[in-house]
């Protein structure tokens, strides 16, 4: 996924906020979590020099943000339960990640025990440039659908509320 990790983040923070109203924090919670496995590019660029896929990297392993996920939804719980929601949307917007990735790009989804990669698609390099392969593959119309959902969440809530008349028959 090239461009669908923070719509789909704020559509999740969306449905969170709407479940969970007056917890704060619901929206940028998930949608921090939709996006910082991708944090593992600063390391990608910057270290190591583009040696290694990213996907490769802890901060894709599905079962990392499983485990992780579970002791911070359990410190959340002993300390405030009132966190309990947007730790949640965090770690499940991180899953979500994981899923999108999963569409078109290799995730090791048994990582540590197991380094086969599953991806649903593989994207054929049929262009020169990785970027223009994926955005003229069919798996991109996913993506703008993602986005094209969260644009329609986003405009429905700045809409006013259809005003009832009071004494209607």
């Amino acid at each position: 996924m090239l461009i669908a990790h923070l719509p789909a983040g704020y559509i999740l923070g969306t449905f969170a906020r709407n479940r969970w109203p007056g917890r704060s924090g619901m929206m940028a919670a998930a949608m921090l979590g939709s996006v910082v496995p991708d944090l593992d590019m600063l390391y990608f660029h910057f270290v190591d020099g583009g040696r290694t896929h990213h996907h490769a990297y802890v901060t894709h392993w599905p079962l990392f943000w499983a485990a992780v996920g579970l002791v911070a939804l359990s410190v959340a719980k002993w300390r405030d339960p009132r966190y309990l929601a947007p730790v949640g949307a965090f770690f499940a917007a991180a899953m979500i990640h994981m899923i999108l990735d999963s569409v078109a790009s290799p995730i090791m989804w048994l990582m540590p025990f197991d380094r086969r990669a599953l991806e649903l698609v593989t994207v054929p390099a049929m262009y020169r440039n990785w970027v223009m392969s994926f955005m003229l593959h069919w798996t991109f119309a996913l993506e703008l659908l993602i986005c094209a959902w969260a644009l329609a969440l986003g405009f429905r809530r700045l809409q006013p509320d259809a005003a009832t008349p009071e004494n209607s028959t």
